[in-house]
Formats: structure tokens, C-alpha cells, sequence
């Protein structure tokens, strides 16, 4: 029996790009473009008429912007939207707005509208439609309720002072894709300052994950930022392994260090959740947590069994609070899961499995 076909609604006031992105998807066997439209307005009739999967949708355009209409969207029948716009460009705010706002992903589009140019990024344009297809998308309103009646005090007590620190810290690695930069927003903001240090592969592109690490650096308590090649790991830091770069744990005698490497992508990303779980199990083995969260594909499975047969531990977000449960299945499914957890409980469960080896944080 054949594949049904992932359905895609185009939104763009360039008749030229409707035109580009239609020729991109359509080379795809699996996905299908049920229609174009020049604005949200003749968008909003055909979406009277017929549902599709997936929206692509451009964020200038005349009449209604793509963010008010991303909103709009989202409170009245939430449907998975890419992004596909020069807004988004490196060092925006725009990219995190929508997010916010409910995109599960964003493909930057060139300024100059050029065939060339967008066939550049035809491969992740189609990836990022098949992985939003089995998006869960929910109204706003509801994906953050439980989170924000929490606070620090309610995951973990204040550590008890005059305790001696052992010289071996404990170390946290995430990986995450789709759906990941908002799942980390909840993860991170809920994190006491006092917490372990924490090394993060969020797949993003290029020139994006300095702006994105400024954002949770001034919600949240402890301190967040782009790793840098060659930085010390500390406690109560959160590192964001660059775009387009690949991000190493190594250790140096009793300490860990970032080492930041090119190459080519493994698993299909760079940066790649596989090799910082690898890097993880080789240097700090026991003394590590590594946790799989929302995300299309298989990045980290690999790399999470590796782990826990080094003696780490693991952890992996449920299906019912992923965007896209595609990454913890696959580690599921390798056998290098110890436990499944909902989002809202991450925290505190990282602070738990620090404060059994950290007498310093011990309540």
C-alpha cells in the first residue's frame, strides 16, 4: 500500500519563490503541494477548504505579516509551520519570536530571491517538512501552562553551605532538534543556579545558536552561552555547541574542556549529538548524564547507548511532550535509555542524579 503523501500549503507573496519551492518539494516522492498562496488572506480561504500538514510560510508579505498569521494559526487550529524567510537571518530576534510564537522549524531564506540560492537549501527544506509533518502542535497557551507554575525551590533545596566540593564534577549532555529550542527555554530557565555544567547540541544553523544562547542567558539563573574551542566546563554554565561546528567534551587531568571540531556532518547534522555523546562516554564515563530530547531522526541514539555502557546515565523526554518524538524513540529503541520522562520533569531530574554524587548540593 502506498505511503500517504505529506501535504504542504505554500505562503509567499514572491510568485517566483512559490514557484522555486513548489519545483523543491515536488522532487520529493513524499511530499505533495496541495497549494500555493500570496498572502495569509488567500491562504486563510483555501484552509476553509482543506487542511494540509504542513505550512510554509514567508514573514513579509502584504496585507497580514507571516507572524501575525503564524498566531492566528496557532490559536485557532494549530498546524505545523516552517518558516522560509530572509527575517530570519543570523542574529535575529525574529527566529525566536516565532518559535514562541509555535514554527516547529525555520529554514532561512536568501534576500535575494535567486533559484540557485534557494536550491541550496532544498535538501534541509525537505527534511524540515517530512520532520514538521510529525510534529505535535498545541495551542500556546497550553505547552507552558505546568512549567510556569514551578520554580527553582520546587525541583531541588538549596545546597548546604560549608561542604567541601569533590575535584570531579558531575556533567550534563543534551541533544535536541525539532521542537528543542522552546523544550530547552523549559529545561534551562527551571535550572538553580548551583546546577552541574551542561554541554547542549541543538541542531541550528550557522551564526544562530550565539543569539539563541543570549536569549536563555538573560531568562535564565544560570549562566548560558556559545561554547568557544578550548573554554573549561563550570558549574552553573550551560554551553551551546556552535552552528555548522561540532562540539567535544574533552578532559584535562581532574577538569573538563570544550573542544570545538569541522568536519562533515555525522548523522546528517553538524553539530551532531552522536559525536558529543561519544566524546562524553569516553572522558567522563560514570560521571555523566546525557539526555535525549525533542527532534526528527536518529542523532544521539548511537552515541546515548555508548554512554550508558560506559556507565553514564540517561534519560530521554517522553512521546506526549515532544514536538517530534523521533530522537528518543530511536535511543529507545538502541537500548541506551535508562528512563522516560516528561519534559517538566528534566530538571529536577538532573538535579537529583547531581546532588547523589555531589554531597555539596546534597539537601
Amino acid at each position: 500500500m502506498p505511503r500517504e503523501k505529506v501535504r504542504v500549503l505554500i505562503v509567499d507573496d514572491s510568485a517566483s519563490v512559490r514557484q522555486i519551492l513548489l519545483t523543491i518539494l515536488s522532487e520529493d516522492p513524499d511530499i505533495e503541494v496541495m497549494a500555493t498562496a500570496s498572502d495569509p488572506f488567500v491562504a486563510a480561504k483555501r484552509l476553509e477548504k482543506e487542511l494540509p500538514n504542513v505550512i510554509i510560510l514567508d514573514l513579509e508579505m502584504p496585507r497580514m505579516d507571516g507572524m501575525t498569521f503564524l498566531r492566528k494559526i496557532m490559536a485557532q487550529h494549530p498546524i505545523p509551520v516552517i518558516i522560509c524567510s530572509s527575517l530570519t537571518e543570523e542574529g535575529s530576534n525574529v527566529m525566536f519570536e516565532a518559535f514562541e510564537a509555535g514554527a516547529v522549524d525555520i529554514v532561512p531564506k536568501p534576500k535575494i530571491d535567486t533559484r540557485q540560492a534557494l536550491l541550496e537549501c532544498s535538501t534541509r527544506l525537505r527534511e524540515a517538512v517530512k520532520s514538521a509533518a510529525r510534529a505535535r502542535v498545541r495551542p500556546r497557551a497550553e505547552r507552558r501552562a505546568v512549567e510556569k507554575k514551578l520554580t527553582a525551590d520546587a525541583i531541588i533545596p538549596p545546597p548546604v553551605q560549608g561542604r567541601v566540593r569533590p575535584t570531579t564534577e558531575r556533567i550534563v549532555c543534551i541533544g535536541s532538534s525539532t521542537g528543542g529550542t522552546e523544550a530547552l527555554n523549559d529545561v534551562l530557565e527551571m535550572l538553580p543556579a548551583h546546577c552541574p555544567p551542561l554541554v547542549i547540541v541543538q541542531h541550528m544553523p550557522a551564526g544562530f545558536t550565539a543569539a539563541f544562547a543570549r536569549r536563555l542567558d538573560g531568562i535564565c539563573q544560570i549562566r548560558v552561552k556559545e561554547a568557544e574551542d578550548g573554554e573549561p566546563v563550570l558549574p552553573g554554565c550551560a554551553y551551546i555547541a556552535p552552528g555548522a561546528r561540532h562540539m567535544l567534551l574533552q578532559r584535562i587531568g581532574l577538569r573538563y574542556q570544550i573542544a570545538i571540531k569541522d568536519g562533515p556532518p555525522v548523522s546528517r547534522h553538524r553539530p551532531s549529538v552522536d559525536v558529543l555523546f561519544r566524546s562524553a562516554a569516553q572522558h567522563a564515563g560514570a560521571n555523566a548524564l546525557g539526555v535525549i530530547m525533542t527532534g526528527m531522526g536518529d542523532d544521539g541514539a548511537r552515541g546515548m547507548l555508548e554512554m550508558k555502557k560506559l556507565g553514564a546515565a540517561t534519560r530521554a523526554q517522553d512521546e506526549e511532550s515532544c514536538v517530534v518524538f523521533g530522537m528518543p524513540r530511536e535511543a529507545i529503541a538502541h537500548g541506551g535509555v535508562e528512563k522516560v520522562v516528561s519534559l517538566h520533569h528534566i530538571p529536577r531530574e538532573i538535579m537529583l542524579w547531581y546532588q547523589a554524587g555531589h554531597p555539596a548540593v546534597a539537601g
